[in-house]
């Protein structure tokens, strides 16, 4: 068992935020002692699910419906399947992005190494597209798609 500042240093999480998703009904099996909340493994790893969806998108009274899903229990596991089914697509969308947002730094670090190397731009901006090392290509390529 674990106090509420001890979850909160594990997690990096202020207090107040962990007294909020038990306020919300986050924790429905939360023990206390002398008034105390005691977080089991139990609440550990809904943290870390919270934090999980949270990070995907979803809104705390969104979580709250897939808390009360799981309190349901195995009839609601297609619908809880479905919910994360849903965040996956959006976080591998934003991978994506991301990745085409590091592939267009990756070039531009490129194009300005070897603009200051060469003392203008001129002689890179030939380069531009076929001339390219194979991997600034790529990262060419995929940033302008």
């Amino acid at each position: 068992m674990y106090t509420i500042g001890e979850v909160s240093k594990m997690f990096n999480i202020p207090i107040s935020t962990l007294r909020y998703y038990d306020k919300e009904g986050l924790f429905p099996k939360i023990e206390r002692k002398s008034g105390i909340r005691q977080f089991s493994e139990e609440e550990i790893e809904a943290i870390r699910v919270f934090d999980c969806l949270k990070k995907s998108g979803l809104k705390i009274k969104d979580i709250k419906h897939f808390i009360e899903w799981t309190q349901v229990g195995n009839e609601t596991l297609q619908v809880r399947k479905e919910l994360f089914d849903k965040q996956k697509i959006q976080i591998q969308s934003e991978i994506e992005n991301l990745k085409k947002t590091l592939d267009m730094i990756n070039y531009k670090c490129w194009y300005y190494n070897e603009a200051l190397k060469a003392g203008d731009e001129s002689s890179v901006i030939t380069k531009i597209p076929n001339d390219l090392p194979q991997d600034i290509k790529e990262s060419y390529l995929n940033s302008h798609t």
